[in-house]
């Protein structure tokens, strides 16, 4: 039976993520692809607040060219959307009625963004990441960066919300670009006593029966320092599962296996 895993949240560490991979049976000892019959997706989030992010960026594509065919999958984080935006829009003003200055450059310095990403970063990796979809199902798993139901405001199907996101995309348009920016960063959608029914409806409209996301630290939502944190966190009635682990802040690198999911969880599970 084929292994699906997951892995979200990298954030430029090279070395997190080789050592899991390796740990996880998923690569030989040299970091090559030894995954056999197993598929893996990259949950988002390859750059900022790490050394290096286009160092993962680039490992992951030469992992992708050494795997079977669609073996090995990503979807976009907001720090795709952050590190792409910097790339085309710079410093450029956003419009806004606000009075702070907005712009995808100050947002990129805020949240950790590194030169030397954006000096690396070539015009065929920016077309690469532009065609990446933000969600995807497998195993009754729906996969997806952020713990948000902004995604909804896409379409009513995963197939219209990656096409409209891939339309936006493609724009030149800066405001729709920091829309995108914002939807993605928002968070904490299915947490709390309302969280349970949130994942419930988005299950049913976008398909699967548990969602699984990075974007938000699980040793946060735990209460505990990220460098605790042994594995991912399951929670709103067990129809969510937070897998970032903070590599970033001194945690892991999660590499996790997703339970293969057949049929819809009990509203008490």
């Amino acid at each position: 039976m084929t292994r699906v895993y997951a892995v979200s949240d990298i954030h430029g560490h090279l070395d997190k993520l080789t050592a899991a991979l390796h740990a996880a049976g998923l690569t030989d000892a040299d970091g090559n692809w030894a995954g056999a019959d197993a598929r893996l997706w990259f949950l988002g989030d390859f750059f900022d607040r790490g050394p290096d992010g286009i160092g993962v960026l680039r490992y992951v594509r030469g992992l992708i060219a050494q795997a079977p065919a669609g073996a090995i999958r990503m979807l976009l984080g907001n720090h795709e959307i952050l590190a792409l935006g910097m790339h085309k829009f710079g410093d450029t003003f956003v419009p806004h009625d606000g009075l702070t200055l907005r712009s995808f450059e100050r947002s990129w310095a805020l949240n950790g963004g590194l030169d030397r990403d954006q000096e690396l970063l070539t015009d065929e990796e920016v077309a690469w990441l532009l065609d990446q979809p933000l969600l995807a199902l497998d195993a009754g798993n729906l996969l997806m960066h952020s713990d948000t139901s902004e995604y909804v405001e896409w379409g009513d199907t995963r197939d219209q919300i990656n096409a409209a996101a891939h339309a936006q995309l493609h724009s030149d348009d800066i405001e729709v670009w920091w829309e995108i920016w914002r939807r993605m960063t928002s968070r904490y959608a299915f947490r709390g006593p309302s969280g349970p029914e949130v994942a419930r409806i988005m299950l049913q409209h976008l398909g699967g029966h548990r969602i699984v996301h990075g974007h938000s630290i699980v040793a946060d939502q735990l209460g505990i320092d990220a460098q605790f944190l042994t594995g991912p966190h399951l929670y709103a009635d067990g129809l969510a599962l937070g897998i970032d682990g903070g590599a970033f802040d001194g945690g892991p690198c999660l590499v996790v296996e997703l339970e293969e999911l057949t049929e819809a969880l009990p509203s008490n599970s």
